[in-house]
């Protein structure tokens, strides 16, 4: 019932900037808590940051502190994940979910995920 569809990824070079986009579908992305994941080739999703459904708190990973800032438009039904300085060890699939509730950092307690965008950065 509900989709996610992210947007923005591509192949960059280190030290570049990208924003993610993410849109979501249905009538209630007010009330979801927003997380981006990231998954390289044969590694696990990890947690990158989310954005509760006020925007007033978000979450960062070590590895995203201080080089991304996550945002939202509910008006827009939209979550947005800023990157900047972007390293080759950023390179992934990055995915956007929504949650009811539940651990902000743990993919399992996300309800929606969208397809994933693909990020390259170059070395």
């Amino acid at each position: 019932q509900v989709q996610l569809v992210e947007s923005g990824g591509g192949l960059v070079q280190a030290g570049a900037s990208l924003r993610l986009t993410c849109l979501a579908s249905g009538q209630n992305f007010h009330e979801f808590h927003m997380g981006w994941f990231r998954q390289a080739p044969g590694k696990e999703r990890e947690f990158v940051a989310s954005i509760n459904w006020t925007g007033e708190r978000t979450y960062f990973a070590d590895a995203a502190q201080g080089r991304f800032t996550v945002s939202r438009d509910n008006a827009k039904n939209t979550a947005y994940l800023q990157m900047t300085s972007l390293q080759p060890e950023d390179t992934a699939v990055y995915y956007c979910a929504a949650q009811y509730a539940g651990p902000y950092y743990a993919a399992g307690a996300y309800d929606y995920w969208g397809q994933g965008t693909q990020v390259t950065v170059s070395s």
